[in-house]
């Protein structure tokens, strides 16, 4: 019977690391076109609400009903949103992203939960050592994925960050040739698109939106709030004026591109500063601890035998 347990569990314990397995393969995977998969996603946030509402409903079909089925647990749909607001600011908007987490999330959970089974099988403590592990399992099971993705979030903008300054800058020469302003973004974006391909989709994602018939100005405020950026709502908000009052956009984005190499070096600076006291901390538990060994430990020894013999002598 024990031998059959066992079996059944490891199973069940392959099968879910298959899974999750395929399902971190198809979140994370590389897109063939992120430039349609964008638009598409982009066209499904202009019914958003609706959409949304179509999860409460139970005439949804794949993987809207298990997105329906999880928003029927309390606080199901604000983690839901919370999470679908996060992969779009890592730079993940698949429209079947935010169904791939959650089963990437659950089968997680439950691989977990299924090793501490295991592991608890024969402990003599009873069924409150097998509780507390199953809560931890729980617990690390969801805290660990959002972990991971605002680590993904945080090097997506990164990469934002450090593409921004001479991305501005080629846009403001561009504008100089006498381009207007989506021809000029849309050919920053070809040409950036093998060096700093995250931006540069951004780029053509707004230009697509604007020549679907929005508003530029709308466009814009939606790649403010997909990035979460400053130096780009600072930018979105010059492209914007500057449009409006008709002024010299080229001369206004070389000045704030020199601006955004300042802040970018500033940065480094600043890193550079933090980097002797983030080493304070592993110099003194590693490096010393392993330092006095080295040099302490041989004369210790010596002594030790030099006593030893003394010792022996008397």
């Amino acid at each position: 019977m024990a031998l059959v347990t066992d079996l059944l569990l490891f199973l069940f314990t392959g099968a879910t690391l298959t899974l999750l397995l395929w399902t971190s393969v198809e979140l994370f995977r590389a897109q063939e076109d992120p430039l349609s998969d964008r638009l598409e996603g982009l066209q499904s946030q202009a019914m958003v609400v609706a959409a949304r509402a179509t999860r409460r409903k139970q005439s949804a079909r794949g993987l809207d009903r298990f997105l329906y089925v999880i928003a029927l647990v309390p606080g199901g749909e604000d983690w839901m949103n919370g999470t679908e607001k996060l992969l779009a600011q890592a730079g993940i908007r698949r429209k079947s992203a935010l169904a791939l987490y959650c089963i990437f999330v659950l089968l997680f959970v439950f691989a977990l939960a299924a090793g501490t089974v295991y592991l608890q099988r024969d402990n003599p403590n009873g069924p409150m050592s097998l509780v507390g592990g199953l809560v931890a399992a729980f617990l690390l099971g969801f805290i660990l994925p959002k972990q991971i993705l605002y680590r993904l979030v945080k090097s997506y903008r990164g990469k934002l960050q450090e593409a921004l300054p001479d991305t501005v800058d080629l846009l403001g020469i561009v504008l100089g040739t006498g381009l207007g302003l989506d021809q000029a973004m849309m050919r920053v974006s070809e040409e950036m698109q093998y060096i700093y391909p995250e931006l540069a989709n951004e780029f053509a994602t707004v230009v697509m939106q604007v020549r679907a018939g929005q508003e530029r100005g709308k466009s814009f405020n939606q790649f403010v709030r997909r990035t979460g950026i400053e130096d780009i709502k600072s930018l979105a908000a010059m492209i914007i004026q500057s449009e409006k009052f008709g002024t010299s956009l080229a001369q206004a984005l070389k000045v704030y591109a020199d601006a955004l190499r300042t802040r970018r070096r500033l940065r480094a600076e600043a890193a550079v500063g933090k980097a002797g006291i983030k080493m304070l901390f592993p110099i003194v538990i590693f490096i010393l601890p392993v330092l006095f060994v080295i040099t302490l430990v041989p004369g210790m020894l010596s002594v030790l035998r030099d006593l030893k013999m003394l010792g022996g002598g008397r």
